[in-house]
């Protein structure tokens, strides 16, 4: 359940950077938002801890900040393999976009999601 709410949280932010970035970032529609969001999470699964091992002395001497490469890295795939569909201008608005992506995901976690958590119990 929480991988689909997760899933959901980023096809929005995805519309959203799209339709503050207009020139830099394109979705199709929400559909698209949606596929890329869904494309997205398995790179996270299946490339990202690949980068990450590959990666790990520039994230110890970055203190953890190559990790927004990372980010943008996947995110960049993610614009590949969905075509038209889903265009990111350049490596620089990747950046932008996985850095709010992970300021914004942050925060919704830390407001919404783990209070919401905490009263179940």
């Amino acid at each position: 359940m929480r991988w689909l709410i997760g899933i959901l949280i980023n096809a929005v932010l995805f519309m959203a950077i799209a339709g503050y970035f207009t020139e830099d970032f394109h979705l199709d529609g929400f559909s698209a938002a949606l596929m890329a969001s869904f494309i997205l999470s398995i790179l996270n699964v299946l490339v990202r801890p690949i980068l990450i091992i590959l990666t790990l002395p520039a994230t110890v001497l970055t203190l953890g900040f190559f990790l927004f490469i990372i980010n943008a890295i996947t995110l960049e795939l993610t614009d590949y393999m969905m075509g038209d569909a889903f265009e990111i201008s350049g490596f620089g608005m990747a950046l932008l976009a996985a850095i709010l992506m992970a300021v914004i995901n942050l925060v919704i976690q830390k407001t919404l999601l783990e209070p919401a958590k905490n009263k179940k119990k």
